[in-house]
């Protein structure tokens, strides 16, 4: 059996990090991804799925420091639905991504929003062993000055519909 979701999308609002009672931390986020397609008459239909996430340990701490609403992210989890009753004693369901890796996608400064002050630019914080690692440390070469790319330069769209020519795709 296999039980794997992969998504990339924008955060609809500030992660919301709790405690549970034996003290781990845990970061729940929405974030929403969209699809346009062509309907039967040709015209551009756009929908946007938001989806609710749940992310355990370190990794929560590092998602609720550096994110924020608008921050670019892909999620790779399974999906978990859960039941509990509400304050009128209704069975109520949720189904949720139980995330096991978090990656940013955006540099400080970069997107919407920045991912949050100091943030690590595009470094994976599920569980990648990078993290732990030293600085390294690097002897002064010599090398031809490169040319920086300015800082509004477009890199393309945020989310594959929005580039032109994907609708078609088959998958």
């Amino acid at each position: 059996m296999l039980n794997k979701v992969m998504i990339i999308g924008r955060l609809g609002r500030d992660p919301e990090l709790r405690y549970t009672q034996s003290g781990a931390p845990v970061c729940s986020m929405t974030v929403a991804t969209d699809e346009s397609y062509l309907d039967r008459d040709g015209n551009r239909m756009e929908r946007t799925e938001w989806h609710r996430v749940s992310v355990f340990q370190r990794t929560a701490e590092n998602c609720a420091n550096y994110l924020s609403k608008g921050s670019l992210v892909y999620v790779e989890g399974s999906l978990q639905t859960r039941k509990w009753t509400d304050q009128q004693g209704v069975e109520r369901y949720t189904t949720e991504i139980k995330a096991q890796r978090v990656q940013f996608l955006e540099r400080k400064g970069d997107g919407p929003r920045a991912a949050g002050p100091g943030a690590p630019a595009d470094e994976d914080f599920g569980g990648s062993p990078r993290r732990n690692l030293p600085p390294r440390q690097s002897a002064p070469r010599q090398q031809a000055p490169r040319q920086q790319a300015p800082r509004d330069e477009d890199l393309g769209p945020a989310f594959p519909s929005e580039a032109s020519g994907l609708d078609e795709v088959p998958f």
